[in-house]
């Protein structure tokens, strides 16, 4: 199989192409620099710049899949240019990609698409699944709404389309849960605000091995790429602190601060989100990593 990727060298298109390698699968990838492009017997690197519309078109011969991961970081605060730069970087590369399919000669079968949770309004009590209708109007919902319309085009090509809805990450290579261990680990940490806001995450070996299984059996539609149970902020920096052996004396920090310190993107602290992989377990998807006493283990030696 021959699977053209973007964002591969991003936190999960790093895991996802290592993955794919050991399983003998050929690799095309995007780069907007010409410095990241290598050729191997199996891992081949093509030059596109999407706010310029430019695309190798080779990029796509002989490929069967399409894993679109590429977006600018969310982890970043958000100006209005920036905003803008959030939202274009999403959708441009993926009307590029599906300008290219459609005007060429090519074997494509399924376009795979990132996506996020923040698609689902924070709740106290609601439990979302990949069935669950309601639409966060924020503006990071709208993010997502207009990602997933972007990808959802590539159906008027009779091309299977499937849309990985993911939490946050934990990892020990990048994102969000390294800035949580920092503080802990400086004796500085705490929860924030009421500490009840439930946390939908999953472990970056998960998230690979999910896109590769969607890969391989092809399921399309939505897949909430978060692990089954999820977890209220509180506790998970408890749960840190007990793994580092780190005591936790300071109060809870208020959302007001965490406005002054980050502007908008403080509410990525604050989101409160029960969702379920309903979809991804009922179809036989088996989460190695799934509690986060698990995953701190693996994570935090």
């Amino acid at each position: 199989m021959k699977i053209l990727i973007t964002g591969a060298t991003g936190l999960i298109g790093k895991e996802l192409v290592d993955l794919l390698l050991q399983n003998n699968q050929t690799v095309h990838y995007l780069t907007t620099s010409t410095q990241k492009i290598k050729n191997t017997s199996n891992y081949h690197g093509f030059y596109w710049n999407p706010a310029e519309g430019k695309i190798d078109e080779n990029c796509i011969e002989g490929v069967d899949t399409i894993v679109h991961l590429a977006g600018a970081s969310i982890s970043k605060r958000w100006t209005n240019s920036y905003k803008q730069e959030l939202i274009e970087s999403r959708v441009l590369s993926a009307n590029l990609l599906f300008n290219l399919v459609k005007k060429t000669q090519n074997q494509v079968k399924h376009f795979i698409s990132a996506s996020g949770t923040a698609i689902y309004p924070d709740s106290d009590s609601a439990v979302y699944d990949e069935f669950s209708k309601e639409i966060d109007n924020s503006f990071l919902g709208n993010v997502v709404v207009k990602w997933e319309e972007s990808a959802d085009q590539f159906q008027l090509l009779n091309i299977k389309v499937t849309k990985l809805r993911t939490g946050v990450v934990f990892s020990e290579k990048g994102g969000a849960l390294l800035e949580m261990i920092k503080p802990i680990k400086m004796y500085v940490g705490s929860g924030f605000g009421s500490g009840t806001q439930m946390q939908s995450w999953i472990h970056l070996s998960d998230v690979a091995q999910l896109y590769y299984w969607v890969i391989q059996s092809k399921t399309e539609g939505i897949i909430n790429a978060v692990a089954p149970n999820s977890i209220n902020n509180q506790d998970l920096t408890k749960l840190i602190a007990k793994r580092l052996k780190r005591p936790l004396f300071l109060p809870n920090i208020p959302q007001f601060v965490m406005k002054l310190i980050l502007g908008e993107m403080h509410i990525l602290l604050f989101s409160n989100k029960n969702i379920l992989p309903k979809r991804a377990t009922s179809l036989g998807f088996h989460f190695q990593f799934d509690t986060p006493e698990k995953a701190l283990q693996d994570i935090i030696k």
